[in-house]
């Protein structure tokens, strides 16, 4: 699961920083904003680069 939000929020829900997964934004945003929680601990995460539909405008 990706969440871009307030980096000392999502934190304490168990959720890192995306590209301590190997996954990166397509976009300008902080390491810090962009946060990741695996759905299972025990399988691989999926990594590469988060790339957006262009309706969101990034």
């Amino acid at each position: 699961m990706l969440v871009l939000g307030h980096p000392e929020y999502y934190p304490r829900f168990g959720f890192r920083p995306a590209p301590r997964y190997g996954i990166v934004p397509g976009f300008d945003v902080s390491d810090e904003a962009m946060t990741a929680l695996p759905s299972d601990a025990l399988a691989a995460v999926p990594c590469g680069t988060i790339r957006c539909p262009a309706a969101f405008g990034v």
